[in-house]
């Protein structure tokens, strides 16, 4: 890759108190015993990779739950990062949060050490449905949180919401959705639920003690998400993902989307330099071993063969409302016909050279892709 290139860059904190029943990404609940090896694992690994990338201009800090460390360890790797790395002046410095672990004195914490957005988790603004996704805040706390956010200078904030199980009502969520704009966030995420194989919600839909919607539902809660967030002027920028104004969708994300150079740090964490990709090892110990003997902690890679990239490119690509360039299409004249159909269905929409998904084409975005390869 070149190393001029500017790139983002992952740190996966692996950490939680408990394990919610619909999250696959890894971590562990021994954030008190682990924390310190971690860091101290952390720090060998970025010294890796120190000559490796150009400057990055976005950081994000996830997880697990990253605010479960202290203000002081978040501090610490945060300085340790702009230490051994550059980064672009008006760098993207992004942390998850737990709206239970906000207070004042962790959010004066990141505020010194530069971070400039954050993430708040609190997928339900109705206490039935958090109870249902087993989630340790109330819909009150999560509302503090946020207002604990602005109170402390953070003038760019996300909420995670999640929707679409059958504990749930369209109106409880159009609810949740309408005290979320109350707050007026810059950026929403609004997830659909996964039963994951693995996870406690997994394990109960394979047992039979929980269903999934219909697709009729799912695409109903998806189309009336979309219409209410637009409705109230937040643009529908990505699948799951709505900004105020373009200034406020995450820059960080919107690297994986548009296939840009990425490096990332800790157990699980993935990487891509523009061709080839990474991914390290799962166990937080695994992870603090191998770097503790002066190993890697990569697990596995890939260089994707081009008809594979072609496909990336075009399931990332249909995946935002930038959508993709027609000359990505080998031959126009052969899908003339797909995409007068998908026009008219109102799947994607032209203008110019680009190809651009409607939020009937997000509901395909899986795949619509698959559509042009034929």
């Amino acid at each position: 890759m070149n190393k001029a290139e500017p790139a983002g860059l992952y740190v996966h904190v692996p950490f939680c108190r408990k394990k919610c029943p619909y999250c696959g990404f890894y971590s562990a609940v021994s954030a008190a015993s682990l924390a310190p090896r971690w860091i101290d694992a952390l720090e060998r690994e970025m010294a890796l990779y120190r000559e490796r990338f150009g400057p990055f201009d976005t950081l994000y800090i996830g997880g697990g739950t990253p605010t479960l460390l202290s203000g002081e360890d978040l501090h610490r790797i945060i300085d340790r990062l702009r230490l051994e790395f550059r980064f672009a002046p008006d760098v993207e410095v992004t942390v998850e949060a737990n709206p239970e672990d906000v207070g004042p004195a962790k959010l004066d914490a990141l505020i010194c050490a530069g971070v400039n957005r954050v993430s708040l988790g609190v997928q339900s603004f109705n206490d039935d449905a958090l109870a249902y996704l087993k989630r340790r805040h109330s819909a009150r706390q999560a509302e503090e949180a946020f207002r604990m956010l602005r109170a402390a200078g953070f003038r760019n904030v996300s909420v995670d919401l999640m929707y679409g199980f059958e504990a749930q009502g369209l109106t409880q969520w159009l609810e949740t959705l309408s005290r979320a704009v109350d707050l007026g966030p810059e950026h929403i995420s609004c997830y659909q639920l996964t039963y994951e194989e693995g996870t406690s919600f997994g394990k109960l839909l394979a047992r039979g003690k929980i269903s999934v919607l219909s697709e009729a539902r799912e695409s109903s809660f998806f189309l009336a998400t979309s219409r209410f967030l637009r409705k109230h002027g937040y643009s529908h920028y990505e699948v799951s993902n709505f900004a105020r104004s373009p200034e406020y969708g995450s820059r960080h994300n919107l690297r994986y989307w548009r296939r840009m150079p990425y490096l990332g740090l800790g157990p699980s964490a993935h990487s891509f330099d523009g061709r080839s990709r990474w991914w390290n090892v799962r166990s937080v110990e695994d992870y603090c071993t191998r770097l503790a003997n002066g190993e890697s902690a990569v697990d596995g890679a890939e260089t994707l063969s081009g008809e594979q990239e072609f496909l990336e490119r075009l399931m990332l690509g249909l995946r935002t409302q930038e959508g993709i360039s027609t000359g990505m299409i080998p031959d126009p004249r052969k899908y003339a016909k797909l995409l007068d159909e998908l026009t008219k269905s109102g799947i994607v929409r032209i203008t110019g050279d680009r190809i651009l998904p409607t939020p009937r084409g997000f509901l395909v975005a899986d795949s619509l892709p698959l559509m042009f390869c034929q």
